[in-house]
Order: structure tokens, then sequence, then C-alpha cells
């Protein structure tokens, strides 16, 4: 079972009405294919065809996800500790940089115009994290080594 915050649960649910809406579009284009005769030959039909069962697949992922999920509140998390769905401003204390990163249950690429970057709850950063208080230096065990960062805010 996974567990996402209630926002990451309502972001999966539009993700999916927009997927039934690209579905149903893919299949009136199909439809409106198949009506011009001959299949064989008939591009616009067979790449509409491809596109369904893509949508298809992605859907039932996404249902599948649903399904299994559980939301964790952090309606009785205190204020100063990290907790699902929280966005941190960390200190490296290797080089002195600053970094922002949120706590997510889902995995998710990094957004191009965000300085958030996404870290799962269950990664080894999200472990160490999770729980932690604001001023509290952290070790995350990764490839290239024992990596330290303090919790500077809680955003």
């Amino acid at each position: 079972m996974q567990i996402v915050s209630a926002e990451e649960k309502t972001a999966m649910e539009r993700k999916r009405e927009e997927m039934y809406v690209l579905q149903l579009d893919a299949q009136d284009r199909i439809r409106k294919a198949a009506a011009l005769g001959d299949l064989s030959e008939n591009a616009e039909y067979h790449f509409a065809k491809e596109e369904n069962r893509s949508i298809q697949k992605e859907l039932n992922d996404l249902e599948n996800k649903l399904r299994n999920l559980s939301v964790v509140s952090n309606e009785h998390v205190p204020e100063n500790m990290v907790f699902l769905g929280h966005t941190v401003r960390l200190l490296d204390l290797e080089d002195d940089s600053e970094q922002l990163v949120r706590i997510v249950g889902e995995a998710v690429p990094p957004s191009a115009d965000s300085d958030v970057m996404p870290v799962t709850a269950n990664s080894p950063m999200g472990e160490a994290l999770m729980k932690a208080k604001v001023g509290d230096t952290v070790k995350v065990k990764a490839p290239r080594g024992t990596l330290e960062f303090k919790i500077l805010e809680i955003l």
C-alpha cells in the first residue's frame, strides 16, 4: 500500500478525469476513421487505436494506484516536524548550499518551473527527513557516500 497526501490524491483523481476525456476523444476518432471505410490502410484509424490502448493502459495503472493507496493527514503533526506533504528548506553541510525538497508519497518528476525537488517518503532522503524537526541534522546514505543536511525550516 502506498501512502500519499490528500493533495496528491486529488491530483491523481484530476489526472484520471483528464484521462477519461482523452479516452472518449480517441474512441470518437476511432469511430469517425472507421466510418471512412478500408481499415487496412487507414492511418488515422490505426493511430487512434494505438493512442486509445496507451490511454487505457495509463488509466488502468492510475486506477490501480488509487485503489491501493492510503491518504495520510498531517493535521496532528507538530508544526516543527517534517511529514508527508511538507516542503522543507535544507542546508547541505558539505558545501553550504540550500535546497528545497517536498516530501511526497507518489514519485513524480521535478517540475521545470519549480525550485522544489520532490522526494518520496520511502527514499533514503525521505526516510531521514520524516519526523525530523527544524534544527535537526539528518544523515542520508547515498551512492556517493553519507550526506548531511540541516533542516532550516518547514515552508
